[in-house]
């Protein structure tokens, strides 16, 4: 029997990358987007749900699916301010992550960041650690997280100490060798692909992927 797919986070980097892979995955017969902005994409798999995630429990009966992915995530300075990073890397993610378990989803993938560790001197790191903290304690059949390393692609608003810190890295890339493999910047695309891949294996319990792996 084929699955329903949701996605979290669909007009973000790695979100925009997953979701024409999802429609195209033999996997799915249904994909539902969930977010506060509509995708312009249209396809007969995909369902829409155009929401504020401070709302996500008013839909919570239109959010059915087997195979949960999750792209949530921002900077501080483009949420604004530690408050309004936190609500959307950590409460929204933990939220949906509740919120599907209870809907008796079988998995939960989700893009953390290179670093994540609930006791990280960096906030950003701090703050994704404490996310997967969470996640792991919810009661998926498998949870996969995602660790990449600085992201490749074209973002709509482009930033430039990333494309700074990119141009850096993709110089250095034949000295990041060994233990420094993990700093090789990764493609939106190859960690989207990573996602696919991680469902469709259909294993159980909880897997963290590097970047080094993606």
């Amino acid at each position: 029997m084929k699955k329903t797919a949701l996605l979290a986070g669909a007009t973000g980097l790695i979100g925009s990358a997953l979701l024409p892979l999802l429609l195209a995955s033999e996997r799915y017969a249904k994909v539902i987007v969930v977010g506060r902005r509509p995708v312009s994409t249209q396809h007969p798999k995909l369902t829409q749900v155009i929401t504020d995630f401070d709302q996500l429990e008013a839909e919570r009966l239109r959010l059915i699916a087997d195979d949960v992915y999750c792209c949530l995530g921002t900077t501080i300075s483009q949420a604004g301010s530690r408050e309004a990073f936190y609500r959307v890397d950590f409460l929204y993610v933990v939220q949906l992550a509740a919120l599907t378990a209870a809907n008796f989803a079988a998995q939960f993938l989700v893009v953390s960041a290179l670093g994540a560790d609930a006791h990280a001197r960096f906030y950003y790191n701090r703050v994704k650690g404490e996310m997967e903290e969470a996640v792991r304690q919810t009661p998926f059949r498998a949870i996969h997280i995602f660790r990449p390393s600085l992201l490749l692609g074209e973002r709509p608003t482009p930033r430039l100490s990333e494309r700074l810190s990119a141009a850096v890295l993709t110089l250095a890339r034949p000295l990041l060798r060994g233990g420094l493999a993990k700093y090789r910047p990764v493609t939106a695309t190859a960690v989207a692909q990573a996602m696919l891949r991680a469902a469709e294996d259909d294993g159980g319990g909880i897997r963290v992927h590097s970047s080094e792996a993606l």
